[in-house]
């Protein structure tokens, strides 16, 4: 676009009138037609770090996005990367920051880096939604627990995580042992189906020694409904140096030990269902013709 010789010569002078409205709560708008400026780009210049009064800010539901927008873009983002992380477009990107100054140009390659991160960043997060979606339309489908589906889940359950006789190591126990409460829940769910009174049942923690015993003794003491003082003593685990463990961090409290004292009839019982549920499967099952 032409613009008559000299239009914009006295350039501070028309800066200071272009503050002087602003300042006295005109809008962009208002100020080129005043000023009679047609170029967005010198009336940018004009403006530069001047707010817009507030009249002009409309509450909207992008309120929140434009003020993040405005954050990233003072410190050095390009449109690009605004729209990769925050999905909005382009023109509202620019409208919402044009005010602000252009950032520094970055390396081309630093760029397609921080680029390709922020993509990927994104990418990572829908899937993270998609994964949720699917978890919580998986636990509608389950239902509420009839007491068969409760007894057949513990059976697996405890063959899956429980103490098992050996023919060179006879020991006929009830002993579970796990780090998830949802199990654990399950599992006492299970007991208390099978009529085991809670008097026969001893709760121990198994823990590394660089963890917060006391706080996982007292989770674990409130998670079952027990005292904490009624816990057995709790197994310390010694630290390999030599091993990098990921179990570490608040989240993590070690294990809950579940033994059912005088369980030796019990566990014949559990593992005389288990070899019914394994040999009860039909041919029609095993082959996935259900």
């Amino acid at each position: 676009m032409t613009h008559a010789p000299g239009k914009y010569a006295d350039f501070e002078g028309l800066r200071e009138r272009a503050v002087a409205l602003r300042r006295a709560g005109l809008s962009r708008r208002q100020i080129r037609d005043r000023l009679h400026v047609d170029n967005n780009d010198i009336l940018n210049r004009l403006l530069e770090g001047e707010p817009p009064p507030e009249w002009t800010k409309r509450p909207n539901a992008k309120d929140d996005l434009r003020e993040r927008a405005r954050e990233l873009r003072l410190q050095g983002w390009t449109y690009d990367q605004i729209q990769v992380e925050l999905g909005c477009s382009k023109s509202s990107i620019s409208l919402w920051v044009r005010d602000l100054p252009k950032p520094e140009r970055r390396d081309p390659t630093e760029q397609a880096k921080l680029a390709a991160r922020k993509r990927w960043e994104h990418e990572l997060a829908i899937r993270d939604e998609e994964r949720q979606r699917t978890k919580e339309a998986a636990a509608k489908e389950m239902g509420e627990l009839s007491a068969r589906d409760l007894f057949m889940a513990g059976v697996a359950l405890y063959w899956a995580e429980g103490s098992k006789d050996k023919p060179y190591d006879r020991r006929e126990n009830v002993l579970f042992v796990n780090s998830d409460p949802g199990v654990i829940r399950l599992y006492l769910a299970w007991l208390n189906l099978l009529g085991v009174e809670r008097d026969r049942l001893r709760y121990r923690v198994m823990i590394h020694m660089t963890a917060d015993v006391e706080g996982a003794e007292c989770y674990w003491a409130n998670l079952v409904g027990i005292d904490v003082s009624t816990l057995q003593k709790t197994t310390i685990k010694k630290h390999n140096p030599k091993t990098v463990r990921k179990n570490v961090g608040e989240s993590y409290r070690g294990c809950l030990v579940i033994r059912v004292s005088q369980g030796a009839e019990l566990y014949r019982r559990i593992e005389g269902w288990w070899h019914g549920m394994v040999s009860g499967i039909t041919a029609s099952v095993s082959s996935g013709k259900v």
